[in-house]
């Protein structure tokens, strides 16, 4: 009978086998509870300061027709042979250092970071658009004179200040918090065009011709500009509190007096987490 106890022990020990094993590997099976993912807490008011390096456009090409147009307006030889319409100025690009703040607030959502930022910058960039007179003979008044006219003249744009209202977004990795952002621009800055525009009788014209000089201006001191601006960046976390900033913004204003200007701007920057 000892070998039938020995069976009967057997099937015991298979049978509960099983279970046991099954309980060791229910973990694998997902059957044991898992916390919630944690990620870095971004929430919360932060302001900031920052320093970059710009490049900076301004086309001054179409600035001059219009003012030339209008004080020329009531003279045959612009409605016979359009000297606005000749371009004088060039397009300006310089490089030059920038710096501001910012201050905004953001909001956690599982591992994405939505907020709304106010960003400050002074641009030291001075530009000054390159400058072609242009002389042109034969022009006529329509009454059997002819002229040579010539035209010159001076672009520039100075002492930019922009805000831009930032709208945010970004990827909780760890302590890195890499972002996107899109926003309207408003912009102060001195932007001056002057022109000079002379005309002489040629050979041949009646007694009854002549010269003339006109001057023509267009922007101003403190000219108001709109535009926008987008770009991307990434702030790390340092600590609960301080964290540090590398981005790119892309700034395009609408035009001003037909001079389009636009700044790209690569900054670092630091700030604080309330």
């Amino acid at each position: 009978m000892r070998w039938v106890s020995w069976v009967v022990c057997a099937l015991v020990v298979l049978t509960a086998a099983p279970r046991a094993f099954a309980q060791d590997f229910d973990i694998l099976r997902g059957a044991l509870p898992v916390g919630p993912a944690l990620f870095t807490n971004w929430t919360g008011l932060y302001v900031g300061g920052q320093w970059g390096y710009s490049d900076a456009n301004a086309n001054f090409t179409n600035s001059t027709q219009a003012p030339i147009a209008y004080v020329l307006r009531d003279t045959a030889i612009e409605n016979v042979s359009d000297p606005s319409a000749l371009p004088v100025l060039g397009n300006a690009d310089t490089t030059a250092m920038s710096y501001g703040g910012f201050v905004g607030y953001n909001s956690n959502w599982q591992n994405m970071v939505l907020s709304f930022e106010v960003n400050f910058n002074h641009a030291t960039a001075s530009l000054s658009a390159p400058s072609t007179p242009i002389a042109r003979s034969a022009l006529s008044d329509g009454k059997g004179n002819t002229y040579t006219v010539g035209i010159s003249a001076t672009g520039t744009m100075t002492n930019l200040n922009y805000v831009v209202l930032r709208g945010r977004a970004g990827l909780i990795l760890g302590n890195f918090l890499p972002y996107g952002f899109i926003g309207p621009a408003v912009g102060v800055a001195n932007v001056n065009v002057n022109a000079a525009v002379q005309g002489s009788c040629d050979a041949g014209s009646s007694a009854g011709c002549a010269g003339f000089a006109f001057f023509a201006n267009a922007g101003g001191d403190s000219a108001l500009l709109y535009g926008g601006a987008i770009g991307a960046g990434l702030d790390y976390a340092v600590t609960q509190n301080l964290f540090l900033r590398g981005e790119w913004e892309y700034l395009r204003f609408a035009e001003f007096d037909d001079i389009t200007i636009a700044v790209s701007t690569v900054r670092l920057g630091a700030g604080f987490r309330f």
